[in-house]
């Protein structure tokens, strides 16, 4: 069962995943998609890391900033729903920043290759996945040519993997709702 998380920065999207894990869940996986590139990034990356391992929680933690939908994939392998791990990745629209990183330059279709396979690893993860993401769009329009990509690749990323999660939850001020059951279908 795939659940996605959204909401803005410090939002309380990332503290809600986890809590959300530890309930459904003995231990997990945390793949992290960041990538350190400078000092403050570092220290909050180790605090991050403290913090769950002072949580009494048994968090397994893995960085995999571009190679995601193979890892997912991999990690499915061989399970069945109740055998397979559980995952948290946080956070999808990071992943999605160094895919773009990495592909500035390359035909659309690259890209669009790239969100298909995460589209398709969600969709065939036999166990409980869950996703964070940043919702995106509720800002301004982005001055630059790439902030603009990115921010579309995102509402697509986002809108796609929304379709195929069983639960869906927005979080701001740290209320976590879940829209899913409170959607309305035309």
């Amino acid at each position: 069962m795939s659940v996605l998380v959204t909401g803005g920065a410090r939002s309380g999207k990332s503290s809600f995943a986890e809590r959300l894990c530890m309930q459904r869940s003995s231990e997990a996986w945390y793949v992290a998609t960041a990538q350190a590139y400078d000092d403050e990034m570092r220290e909050r990356i180790a605090m991050h890391r403290k913090q769950r391992e002072e949580s009494g929680y048994l968090w397994r933690t893995m960085e995999e900033p571009l190679a995601l939908p193979a890892l997912i994939q991999q990690m499915g392998e061989g399970h069945t729903g109740t055998s397979a791990p559980t995952i948290l990745v946080d956070c999808l629209t990071l992943w999605l920043t160094n895919v773009l990183l990495a592909h500035e330059h390359d035909e659309g279709h690259v890209l669009q290759g790239h969100l298909d396979a995460l589209v398709e690893a969600v969709q065939t993860y036999p166990g409980l996945l869950v996703l964070v993401t940043n919702e995106v769009g509720d800002g301004i329009v982005p001055e630059y040519k790439l902030g603009r990509v990115y921010r579309d690749l995102a509402g697509v990323l986002n809108q796609r993997i929304a379709a195929i999660c069983r639960e869906v939850f927005l979080v701001t001020v740290g209320i976590p709702i879940e829209l899913k059951s409170k959607e309305y279908r035309l």
